[in-house]
């Protein structure tokens, strides 16, 4: 994670399976508007964005990270 203006190149991790390179349009009160290469953007805050490809990509999570996090209440242990 890092501070950016506008015009900087990031990363951000889409769907935890994805790692898109996004240009910063804005930043206002800790939000930052982004756009991706293809068009189209959205407003994320600062910590979904990531300074380099690699740094990105580390921070998605495996199904076993995942699956200590969270259990869904129809696993049941008998």
């Amino acid at each position: 994670m890092g501070n950016f203006k506008p015009g900087d190149k990031a990363f951000i991790v889409e769907s935890n399976r994805t790692v898109r390179e996004v240009t910063v349009i804005r930043h206002s009160g800790g939000m930052y508007l982004i756009r991706f290469a293809e068009g189209g953007g959205i407003q994320v805050r600062g910590h979904r964005l990531f300074v380099s490809q690699e740094e990105a990509a580390a921070s998605i999570q495996t199904d076993k990270e995942m699956s200590k996090r969270y259990r869904s209440p129809y696993e049941y242990e008998h």
